[in-house]
């Protein structure tokens, strides 16, 4: 799964110079917490049977759709296609400050997204995946966008370089590495709801990890641990209104700051069928630089102006429901719950996963 709760929150980008440390952290931790449950049977690795995640000869073993905002990782089969599509509401709740304080947000950008997740295994450790977004954005008493927008295209390549061992209990291990192309429109907008890009090509890196481990009773338990890292490799042309907030007559350029992500999830087992999920996790970003001239009246106004560094803290409770090893449903909320420079909000969702 991916988070579909924070796709449009990422495209501008926020800032923090930390992001090696927690990335860093974040694969450390992978390892550590392995270790700690190293008492429990760890299983084989994937979304589905069809994908390899159970462990030969598991005489029942455990189906799973994933939780909904962790990262899968690569297929473990060649020729096998999944298929995800997720529709999410979006209701902003407020905004937090620079200290983390919270304050009302009116009027709210409200949305309702189609976020459809297309992998396909090229070998048995190295997949493509596709993930292209169609939204709908309105504010009351404000707006609405132009009609159903496509937002930026991520294509990421995934190899599964480490395979699961569970008598050694060791994890599955895989690295992402893509591009997110500017499909989305971002400058010289009729509406600013009709912003959901931005205008640059941008580096996809993740780290992820994933194990399954048996619990007294027979209940498996999957931890996914992950961290992920994007930084623009092209700069943005802005003119007139733009997804970055300028207005009409604006003339300049953006450069979006770098950005990631790092966070776990668990899924407990209640039977074969029946999933408990929930994830956590951390986001932050730069600020976005933009420079330009915006008309003020009888004068021009020069612009030269770093957005200030944010982050966020998001979890995302969910239940999963399995009728077969290759279909299953799951339904849940997102929230984020802390942070500073940056809105938050509630997003319900669903999804449909499917393995071919």
């Amino acid at each position: 799964m991916i988070p579909a709760g924070s796709v449009f929150s990422h495209f501008q980008p926020r800032t923090n110079t930390g992001y090696w440390p927690v990335l860093c952290r974040t694969l450390l931790g992978s390892f550590l917490l392995s270790a700690s449950l190293s008492a429990a049977h760890a299983a084989d690795t994937g979304n589905s049977a069809a994908a390899g995640s159970q462990a030969p000869g598991e005489a029942r073993p455990q189906w799973y759709t994933g939780s909904l905002v962790s990262p899968s990782g690569a297929l473990s089969k060649a020729g096998v296609f999944a298929w995800e599509p997720y529709v999410s509401y979006n209701l902003p709740v407020g905004y937090l400050d620079s200290n983390g304080n919270s304050h009302p947000l009116h009027p709210r950008q409200q949305s309702v997204s189609n976020f459809t997740l297309y992998k396909y295994s090229i070998t048995d450790s190295i997949s493509i995946q596709v993930t292209p977004t169609i939204s709908y954005l309105w504010k009351k008493k404000a707006g609405t966008s132009s009609g159903l927008k496509l937002g930026d295209l991520p294509v990421d390549l995934m190899w599964r370089y480490l395979d699961a061992d569970p008598s050694r209990y060791i994890p599955a291990l895989s690295v992402f590495a893509g591009v997110a192309f500017p499909t989305g429109d971002y400058q010289k907008l009729g509406r600013a709801e009709d912003g959901v890009g931005s205008g640059v090509y941008t580096f996809r890196l993740a780290f992820t990890e994933q194990s399954t481990y048996t619990l007294p009773g027979q209940h498996e338990l999957r931890l996914r641990m992950w961290g992920t890292f994007r930084r623009a490799l092209t700069t943005a042309h802005l003119h007139n209104v733009t997804s970055y907030g300028t207005d009409v007559g604006f003339r300049g350029t953006a450069q979006p700051g770098m950005y990631g992500e790092s966070g776990f999830s668990l899924e407990f087992g209640i039977n074969q069928k029946w999933v408990l999920a929930m994830d956590l996790a951390r986001d932050w970003a730069d600020g976005s630089h933009i420079k330009g001239r915006n008309p003020a009246s009888s004068k021009i106004e020069r612009i030269d102006r770093i957005n200030s560094s944010s982050g966020d803290w998001l979890i995302a409770p969910a239940v999963e429901y399995n009728w077969s090893p290759r279909f299953g449903v799951i339904a849940g909320v997102s929230t984020y719950f802390a942070g500073h420079n940056t809105g938050f909000s509630v997003s319900p969702q669903v999804a449909f996963n499917s393995v071919f």
